[in-house]
């Protein structure tokens, strides 16, 4: 990782792109430390950590700490996100029209999905100032009413809304994978503060001779850290190859042509949308806490809906499996790849081209997701049931979604970096050859 970019700090394209990228980011940090008007943020503190405090502040980086304008981050980007794409399951004709339409249809659904970005910033970010507010026993708004509500709704939308923006620079202009990339940088800002956390709650709680079990507690822990990024690294870089033959000569093929299936073909999306939509539901939940908090409905759901609890923890372990599925046939559209390979005179040996591939790739798909669902689900699911059954700080039971996210995103960048030194060389090559073509003529 550290040779490659090294390397790529040597190009100029690549180094512009990595330097905006860091300023992107740069700018982002600054932001969540931008509080929103009319707002004590302090009175977060008397609610204590609760699901969605710990997880609204892993999504935004710590910006809910400070109730900044980044308090919500991206999740009801991701929200949106997921809701198009369920749309263009032959549930709305239109949508699935504009999927097959190419860059046109793409930038008609993005337009969709940052309009339903906006409702659900709005509804989101008054949801979770007024549940605030109520649990709050030193009072979030400092003047609460109707138009207060609405202005505070208005800034947190408006900050979602320029994250969302600037993720799309980064894909567009930086280094790719813009809203992961954010979320990967709010999870490493608050890296700090979480060791200091937890030494503070399991070294410092000792002194004298017991002081020896703080640290092998820490210590086992680093132990397990690090053998949870071998597996998480090894796991996101196994593939599948499926063997591909032509029935024409073609010149930029070897003899050993292949596609590539990665085991996890999904990659670290499914965990970002399970935990940015498990969000949705508390916040709902939180605008009827008032009334309705000794209810019996009210309490099943919260439970349900609550990653402290088992019944929450199996929730969004759930919710990672079924995105997992879902977007591994969204990233590989088996009907595109069988089209693809009868276009350029390509078959898989022993399938029949057409339905029949459609068909076997769908399969091997399936197999393939469900190794990279239970491999997700896994890695999400043991440190949240540590910390709900040995009572450990419920930043190491969230530590599972962040490793994931921090892990599997190094990676791609690692892989975008590659990519471009790739491409640069053999742009290169290509020129190389031309000079001496016309050097010869």
């Amino acid at each position: 990782m550290l040779r490659t970019l090294k390397n790529a700090l040597k190009v100029k394209d690549i180094r512009n792109k990595i330097l905006f990228t860091l300023a992107v980011l740069l700018v982002y940090r600054l932001g969540t430390l931008i509080a929103v008007p009319g707002v004590n943020a302090k009175a977060l503190q008397s609610i204590g950590s609760t699901g969605l405090i710990s997880l609204l502040d892993t999504v935004s980086g710590g910006g809910l700490a400070q109730y900044s304008i980044f308090s919500m981050g991206v999740s009801p980007y991701i929200t949106a996100q997921i809701v198009v794409q369920l749309l263009q399951m032959d549930i709305v004709p239109k949508f699935v029209e504009w999927s097959k339409q190419g860059e046109v249809g793409r930038r008609k659904l993005n337009q969709v999905t940052r309009y339903l970005t906006i409702i659900f910033g709005f509804f989101q970010a008054i949801g979770i100032t007024a549940g605030f507010q109520t649990l709050s026993s030193m009072g979030l708004v400092k003047n609460p009413s109707v138009s207060t509500y609405i202005t505070i709704g208005i800034i947190l939308t408006g900050g979602t809304m320029l994250l969302t923006w600037m993720g799309e620079q980064i894909t567009d202009k930086g280094l790719g994978n813009g809203v992961s990339l954010l979320i990967f940088s709010g999870i490493i800002a608050r890296l700090p503060s979480g060791l200091q956390e937890l030494y503070r709650d399991n070294v410092q709680v000792y002194s004298g001779a017991e002081i020896w079990k703080g640290i092998a507690f820490m210590a086992a822990l680093a132990i397990i850290v690090i053998l949870v990024i071998t597996f998480v690294t090894w796991v996101q870089q196994a593939n599948y190859k499926i063997p591909i033959q032509y029935t024409r000569r073609v010149t930029s093929a070897g003899s050993n042509s292949y596609l590539p299936l990665k085991v996890n073909v999904a990659g670290v999306i499914p965990v970002i949308f399970a935990s940015s939509f498990i969000v949705t539901p508390q916040t709902i939940l939180m605008a009827f806490q008032k009334n309705h908090s000794g209810d019996g409905w009210y309490q099943v759901m919260t439970n349900i809906f609550n990653m402290q609890k088992p019944a929450g923890t199996a929730i969004y372990t759930l919710l990672i499996i079924l995105f997992t599925f879902f977007y591994a046939f969204v990233q590989v559209n088996p009907e595109k790849v069988s089209e693809n390979l009868t276009k350029q005179g390509s078959y898989i040996p022993g399938v029949w081209p057409g339905k029949e591939t459609e068909n076997y790739i769908s399969r091997l798909l399936m197999r393939l997701s469900t190794v990279g669902a239970l491999f997700l689900g896994l890695v999400a699911l043991l440190p949240q049931l540590a910390a709900n059954i040995w009572g450990l700080p419920q930043s190491i039971g969230l530590g599972g979604t962040s490793l994931l996210i921090v892990v599997m995103t190094a990676i791609e960048l690692v892989r975008q970096l590659d990519g471009l030194l790739m491409k640069r060389e053999y742009i290169g090559f290509i020129r190389g050859d031309l000079i001496k073509g016309d050097s010869k003529k």
